[in-house]
């Protein structure tokens, strides 16, 4: 169609297979850009669920989002509210600190005594875990 609506701004010479090939192929670069961001999120959550079914058989999903959300609730309470800011409401860094009004090194810190508390009362699949809660 594009080809078709240019027409009039194209030569007389040039070769229709040419075009036509050129046309595919950028189309699919553009269709591959546009989805390249999602499949490695998509691969990531599945591999997760993967990875809970497969070794935590006695533990359903429900329970662990549940272990997850009850550990954040006993965070340090400003320690809390700036992982939520984080990973909840996907504040970046620079928004979390403007909006607290704290300094960007003091939002980093929070979040990562954040995740070394998770990971020292959830244990070695704190990642997944919050992957999964926070989907």
């Amino acid at each position: 169609m594009r080809i078709w609506n240019k027409r009039e701004n194209l030569k007389d010479d040039f070769v229709l297979t040419n075009l036509l090939y050129k046309s595919v192929y950028n189309e699919f670069i553009d269709h591959y850009r546009t989805q390249k961001s999602f499949y490695p999120l998509e691969k990531k959550y599945i591999d997760a669920l993967n990875t809970i079914v497969e070794t935590d058989d006695e533990h359903s999903l429900e329970r662990i989002i549940k272990l997850v959300k009850r550990e954040i609730q006993n965070l340090p309470p400003k320690c809390r509210e700036i992982f939520l800011l984080s990973k909840e409401e996907g504040l970046t860094n620079i928004e979390i600190a403007e909006y607290k009004n704290v300094s960007i090194k003091s939002v980093e810190a929070h979040i990562t005594k954040a995740f070394t508390i998770l990971r020292n009362s959830i244990g070695d699949k704190t990642d997944i875990y919050l992957f999964l809660a926070f989907r």
